[in-house]
């Protein structure tokens, strides 16, 4: 009966948690069309006057702002915006005259795959390198890769970008520099993928490896690790049955706000590698001044980063509960 009870307040306490989130979320959704609006009639300079010419004519220029909806007052155009943006109409392109729907779906695939080989080869990777830090603790083993990663996460994107680039595609000639010339099937062409996906993992994989280091630790140092092995509990049990589970909620948080980052963050490694992805459209777009499309990838890049981080959240709360009840 009473772990009935117990499950019963349980749920309800996650009911509420999730609650809480969502209506969150919602809030932090609405600040970021704001933000979005709001930064983008920022932007210097005039899109009408950058699209009459170079020679601009005040009626041309006149007539653009007036098909555009130049002309109303800024808290219109937002509400306008925002209704369209309810229906699912992200606009159109002021540059090319194509919706900028069709700007997402072209260029989300190869955002998308360099975003899933980073996670496929991060999870392993991070939770091997953790597990085998924590194993030898104090050790040579231990100090070497909690040194190495910590050099590695110290490196900014772009200038390991440019290392790798210098060394594996000009000095040894072994992977293509850029992803000029294979459009958009960059998984018919893997060699391309190589030193894009290595600079998108290479400060993921290091925090999230000092993560579960630091959770395993505390746990194999814990009272319940230490009577689990005065009962004769096997070594690798201990570790994997016990000690791992007990770093999982800051690793699946730290894994979610990875693939936030990835999204969002790749933009750097898309314009450094030329590769066509939802990066490379923004940076076009913004050098353009393509409102409608920079807007349309700020709100995608935005609401990613809400969605992201609440589900980070929850499944904090799921795997440690008692979290949540200062949340």
């Amino acid at each position: 009966m009473n772990a009935l009870k117990a499950a019963g307040r349980t749920t309800t306490g996650t009911r509420s948690f999730v609650a809480r989130r969502l209506l969150l979320g919602a809030a932090q959704t609405a600040g970021v069309l704001l933000l979005v609006f709001t930064l983008t009639e920022a932007l210097p300079g005039d899109a009408a006057v950058a699209l009459a010419g170079d020679q601009p004519d005040p009626a041309r220029v006149a007539a653009i702002r007036e098909a555009m909806h130049l002309d109303l007052p800024a808290h219109e155009r937002l509400a306008d915006w925002a209704t369209a943006l309810l229906r699912g109409d992200f606009g159109t392109s002021l540059v090319s005259g194509r919706p900028v729907t069709q700007y997402l779906t072209d260029a989300l695939g190869p955002t998308l795959l360099l975003a899933a080989l980073t996670l496929a080869l991060l999870v392993p990777l991070g939770f091997a390198l953790g597990v085998l830090a924590a194993r030898h603790e104090g050790r040579l083993v231990d100090r070497l890769v909690s040194s190495v990663t910590l050099a590695v996460y110290a490196v900014p994107e772009f200038a390991l970008g440019v290392l790798l680039v210098t060394v594996f595609a000009l000095k040894l000639a072994w992977l293509p520099p850029t992803a000029v010339g294979y459009g958009t099937d960059l998984l018919g062409h893997p060699a391309v993928l190589v030193l894009p996906v290595l600079v998108l993992l290479s400060r993921p994989v290091c925090s999230l490896s000092r993560l579960v280091r630091a959770g395993m630790v505390d746990a194999l140092s814990s009272p319940y690790v230490a009577h689990a092995r005065r009962c004769g509990v096997p070594g690798t049990r201990v570790r994997y049955a016990h000690a791992l589970p007990n770093a999982l909620a800051p690793a699946a948080q730290q894994l979610a706000r990875t693939a936030d980052w990835l999204l969002c963050g790749v933009i750097v490694v898309e314009a450094l590698f030329v590769v066509p992805g939802l990066g490379t459209v923004l940076l076009d777009a913004v050098a353009a001044r393509d409102v409608p499309v920079v807007q349309g990838l700020a709100v995608v890049f935005g609401v990613l980063t809400v969605v992201l981080n609440l589900g980070a959240d929850v499944l904090a709360y799921r795997l440690t509960p008692r979290a949540g009840a200062v949340a």
